[in-house]
């Protein structure tokens, strides 16, 4: 067992030369809706190269690809087929060379995505598995069991999956093995040590490549309790994602034997110069989360509870105060994530009433409650501003910076997330999130691409392009380029310290300049202090309701 550290004295507040990470934006590009090059309808490396300008001129500081590796792509390329390759309609290696090389000399990192707790049933490891017998070596790479009842008809366990379902699925030979996610996507036996010995090669492969780091794809996962026999979970599995397990002690979440492998790869990550870093994806506790980025592990992880928080200064506020004390017990500081590719766009989360089943509502059409997009788009400016003003690095995904909503009335023909068949068409998943990117008002795909786009863009699309939004002082877009801009220009000082509210607010210096932002519904006095950048007017000199501001500190 490993034991809980957080008690430990962290590092020092402030440092002369933080590691660029500390403090970084980092841009989310889903590969295969960002920008398509071969006009195939599918986003590709190519694309991307073509498009690094605007992240340069956004002025974010390193941007994170989604896998782009061979993949049967049941699941949009997170079930892997060969993990040292690009998918053809991606591009090839040569593609992510000259990608990397023109990244570099924008100034941007590239962050590639790894996924260690899952391949694909594609991969050759696994046609090797079912062609070997049960207790073979090539078996022993995954987690095949014996099934319960007098004839094995029954899973080894009542482990369900997070696509819905069961997370067992039985092989002609009678043995079961096991999936988190969908039977496309074998879980790897991460006490084998050809999977240890494997990625740790893959690592070296990117890394040799110019990779300056990894997203590591549930990074909570990758060792189970696998001591027979197998021990129920009663139920307490969560069938959403990014969220914290139910419970302590489960049986494949959040074990402390996963600490190990992260050991073990913050060697080789550090045996690289420059600096190369690691960022987890774990739905764990607040408490659970920190022992992911100790000295000795990953570098950051996502915080899913700045995501998830409602609508409320007071949550905010306690989400906040967690975050920074759990990263700085371990000589760290937290991420700040509003959406990712996995979750409904916070526009449209906050524009609707709080405490809605958002998976339930975009199921139902996406209509009951009706969401309030004006309300969304205040909200989402003013989150913007108070995401960025924190100590630590943010996490943006693409297309927040265009102000893009959910789409949720997809027709159902159009659906490709597993999930969408897994429930027996009830759960419509993550498409909506995960539409292609307008980049013109007009064109073909809105620019998107020379052809179609994978999945459908909506009528109106158009009007959150980057074009139409270019130069317009009031747009999402301008707003971010600004904010990022005035960022920078304070980054390098971590020091954080509330400062006195009003009820419904919230209030903070950082550094060398305060945030404001308003969440109650009634119009605040401004206090004094030169306004640098506000998320919308302020007329009156108030701060109106759902408003962020941030103010330059002119005293001592």
């Amino acid at each position: 067992m490993i034991p809980n550290t957080l008690d430990t004295p962290g590092g020092p507040l402030s440092r002369p030369a933080p590691d660029w990470w500390r403090e970084a934006v980092v841009y989310q590009v889903y590969v295969p809706s960002f920008a398509d090059a071969d006009g195939d309808g599918i986003g590709d490396l190519r694309g991307i190269t073509d498009r690094l300008d605007h992240l340069a001129g956004l002025g974010v500081d390193a941007l994170w690809l989604t896998p782009f590796y061979p993949s049967p792509w049941t699941d949009a390329g997170y079930d892997v087929s060969d993990y040292r390759g690009v998918d053809p309609r991606h591009g090839t290696l040569d593609d992510f060379r000259h990608l990397v090389r023109r990244a570099h000399g924008l100034g941007l990192k590239v962050i590639v995505d790894v996924v260690p707790n899952h391949c694909s049933d594609q991969h050759p490891w696994f046609a090797e598995a079912l062609a070997s017998p049960p207790g073979s070596a090539a078996r022993d790479r995954f987690i095949f069991r014996e099934g319960r009842g007098p004839d094995g008809s029954l899973p080894p366990a009542d482990w369900k999956s997070k696509f819905g379902g069961g997370a067992w699925t039985r092989v002609p030979d009678g043995q079961w093995y096991m999936h988190i996610f969908s039977a496309e996507q074998p879980d790897l036996n991460w006490e084998n040590s050809d999977v240890l010995a494997d990625f740790e090669g893959i690592l070296r492969f990117w890394l040799d490549l110019g990779a300056d780091g990894f997203r590591v794809d549930v990074a909570h996962g990758l060792r189970k309790d696998l001591v027979e026999p197998l021990r129920d979970t009663g139920g307490r599995d969560s069938a959403s994602l990014n969220s914290p397990t139910e419970g302590e002690d489960h049986p494949f979440w959040d074990r402390d034997e996963v600490h190990e492998i992260y050991r073990a790869w913050r060697k080789i990550i550090d045996s690289y110069a420059p600096a190369r870093i690691t960022v987890a994806e774990a739905g764990v506790s607040a408490a659970r989360l920190p022992l992911y980025t100790r000295p000795d592990e990953l570098h950051q992880a996502f915080n899913f509870f700045h995501l998830r928080c409602p609508w409320d200064a007071e949550e905010f506020r306690k989400v906040i105060d967690t975050s920074l004390s759990g990263a700085r017990a371990v000589g760290t500081l937290p991420t700040w994530v509003l959406s990712n590719h996995d979750v409904v766009r916070h526009r449209t989360r906050y524009s609707l009433p709080q405490g809605i089943d958002y998976r339930a509502w975009l199921s139902g059409g996406g209509t009951d409650p009706a969401p309030d997009d004006a309300l969304g788009h205040r909200r989402a400016r003013a989150a913007a501003l108070l995401t960025l003003a924190l100590p630590g690095s943010a996490y943006l995904y693409q297309g927040e910076e265009l102000g893009l909503p959910e789409v949720f009335d997809l027709p159902d023909d159009a659906l490709r997330d597993p999930m969408w068949e897994r429930t027996g068409r009830t759960t419509r998943g993550r498409d909506g999130c995960r539409i292609p990117l307008p980049w013109t008002r007009s064109g073909s795909s809105h620019g998107f691409g020379p052809g179609g786009s994978w999945l459908p863009q909506p009528d109106g699309w158009g009007e959150y392009a980057v074009d139409a939004q270019t130069g317009r002082p009031d747009s999402f877009l301008e707003l971010y380029r600004t904010a990022l801009s005035v960022r920078t220009r304070f980054r390098g000082d971590e020091s954080f310290a509330w400062l006195p509210a009003r009820d419904g607010e919230l209030a903070f210096r950082k550094g060398r300049f305060e945030c404001r932002i308003n969440l109650s519904e009634t119009p605040l006095p401004l206090p004094d202090g030169a306004v640098l950048l506000a998320s919308d007017s302020l007329e009156g000199n108030m701060l109106a309701p759902d408003t962020a501001v941030w103010t330059a500190v002119t005293g001592g």
